[in-house]
């Protein structure tokens, strides 16, 4: 088990991120869903599908340890982060559609992530025991995820103007928090990270250039716009690494768990940055017109 730090700290940054989005969130958002279908559908079964499916042929092939092979497939199994909006919003992808994907995946999610993680435990069995997301812990990843997404929620819905007034102070505190927190859980669990990083660093990038390339180009071939194939690329390829690190140290008690997605959430914000320049080039290429619409944000 980690220190209090992380046991007690990254739930209370996690708890502070989800009530953020649902400040940020409406019914509405939901409902939209409706409206772009094709989107949706294609994206999520990117997500909840085809890439725990490519995460899980990806360990076997760099034959990690149980214990970090779990903890990939608990990362693969994430909802996307809110970090996806600001990088959608920084290459001028379709906010909305982020929105209402990641209001839709951090209640599939609830479902999703321990299914998967629990397949990954009984193939790899990482633990002397049968420990793994049990009823009981589920909840628990239910109450991590949901309660605070409802509670900014209603907070918006009763008081909209109050809900605007905190949106941007809680994503600041949000952001110093999760800073504080994970530079304390790296400097606690150093000589860990450090003997593992090595190992981790090639699948971690490798996962997350797939994961991108794969929200870009498969809603592409299946000629969903550009501005909704950014969004998705963002959503799919941006993982909630910090729900992962929770669910892995304070619900699962295992810091070992929780280390690809440590070395993940390091690695990914400099791999999406790149990312996104890459694809706007490729929409330049492609047509002039709508890389200056993308440029625009028009």
């Amino acid at each position: 088990m980690g220190s209090a730090l992380t046991t007690i700290g990254l739930p209370v940054a996690l708890g502070i991120i989800m009530l953020g989005l649902g400040l940020s969130l409406t019914l509405a958002d939901f409902a939209r869903v409706l409206k772009q279908p094709k989107a949706v559908i294609i994206a999520l079964l990117c997500q909840l599908v085809l890439l725990p499916a490519i995460c899980f042929g990806l360990v076997l092939a760099f034959q990690l340890p149980p214990i970090l092979a779990v903890g990939m497939m608990m990362l693969a199994a994430s909802p996307g982060g809110t970090t996806a909006n600001l990088y959608s919003h920084l290459f001028r992808g379709d906010i909305a559609l982020n929105i209402s994907l990641t209001a839709v995946n951090s209640v599939i999610a609830v479902i999703t992530l321990p299914l998967i993680t629990n397949f990954a435990i009984a193939y790899f069995q990482p633990f002397d025991d049968t420990l793994g997301l049990q009823w009981s812990k589920a909840l628990e990843v239910f109450a991590i995820v949901l309660l605070p997404v409802a509670l900014g929620m209603i907070v918006r819905r009763f008081w909209p103007t109050f809900a605007d007034g905190m949106d941007k102070p809680v994503r600041i505190a949000s952001v110093i928090i999760l800073i504080v927190v994970i530079a304390g859980a790296v400097a606690s669990n150093w000589a860990l990270l450090v003997a593992n990083f090595s190992q981790l660093a090639l699948i971690t990038i490798l996962f997350c250039v797939i994961s991108l390339s794969i929200g870009f180009l498969v809603p592409r071939w299946l000629r969903v716009g550009k501005r909704q194939s950014i969004a998705t690329s963002f959503e799919i390829g941006i993982h909630n690494a910090t729900l992962a690190i929770v669910i892995a140290q304070s619900v699962l008690g295992s810091v070992e768990l929780s280390l690809p997605a440590a070395v993940y959430g390091v690695l990914m914000f400099f791999i999406a940055f790149g990312f996104g320049f890459l694809i706007r080039d490729r929409v330049a290429a492609q047509n002039p017109d709508a890389a200056s619409t993308v440029r625009d944000g028009s």
